[in-house]
């Protein structure tokens, strides 16, 4: 489990393909002390376990699902990456949950200055809009962000200076596309909903199990007027 805060930047040293996987030897541009062998450390947001360590940096493994699903198979050498540390418990929670495992992709299509901020606007598949709210958290490429406005295939998001210095979105730009993670605890409440609102998940499957969604009734008027809710 991590948070979105960064820790700090990587850049890739190495990498070895292996089929349709890829090995990445990562040089951390800050000081990152005390890593072992087997912990998890999100790489531009997606969770990757440690496969060994030295004072030069580390190296994961990304299994052919992991290349497909993030941009972590567009990588070259000499690349960034952000770097987050799994959290520990007891450990503060300066953003928001972020289990590490990439959803989708979404595309920058604009950026424009806001104050010394910048705006950024992003596209996403539209399957997964349902997860997205106004005020709500997304993790972008590993980022902590609060969504200021969305609808069914976008999202904006505001980059204060710090952020755009300590983290790769200062390399953005129009066409970039960039890792996304929706709120955890907003796919959990439409997954459980899915059966009473009829409504479909990413995959175009119901959001509860078949047989279930089937014989739970739809909630309207009429089943809360039932049940004494209105």
């Amino acid at each position: 489990m991590f948070t979105g805060i960064i820790q700090g930047q990587g850049k890739i040293t190495s990498l070895r393909k292996n089929g349709a996987e890829c090995r990445l030897a990562i040089h951390p541009l800050f000081t990152l002390a005390d890593v072992t062998d087997g912990e998890s450390i999100a790489v531009n947001g997606a969770c990757l376990s440690v496969e060994s360590h030295s004072r030069d940096g580390f190296t994961a493994y990304a299994s052919a699902e992991t290349l497909t699903r993030t941009t972590l198979g567009t990588l070259r050498n000499g690349d960034l990456v952000n770097l987050e540390r799994a959290l520990a418990l007891g450990d503060r929670l300066g953003g928001h949950l972020v289990s590490g495992h990439v959803d989708c992709l979404a595309t920058v299509r604009e950026m424009r200055p806001a104050g010394q901020s910048i705006c950024c606007r992003l596209e996403f598949p539209a399957s997964f809009g349902p997860e997205v709210i106004a005020k709500g958290s997304v993790a972008l490429d590993g980022i902590s962000l609060t969504v200021n406005d969305c609808g069914p295939d976008f999202l904006e998001v505001n980059i204060i200076p710090d952020t755009q210095k300590r983290t790769t979105m200062r390399h953005w730009r129009p066409g970039v596309r960039v890792n996304m993670e929706t709120d955890l605890i907003g796919k959990y409440v439409r997954s459980l909903l899915g059966p009473w609102s009829g409504q479909t998940g990413p995959s175009g499957k119901d959001a509860g199990s078949g047989a279930a969604a089937e014989k739970v009734p739809a909630i309207n008027r009429e089943l809360l007027l039932r049940n004494g809710f209105i």
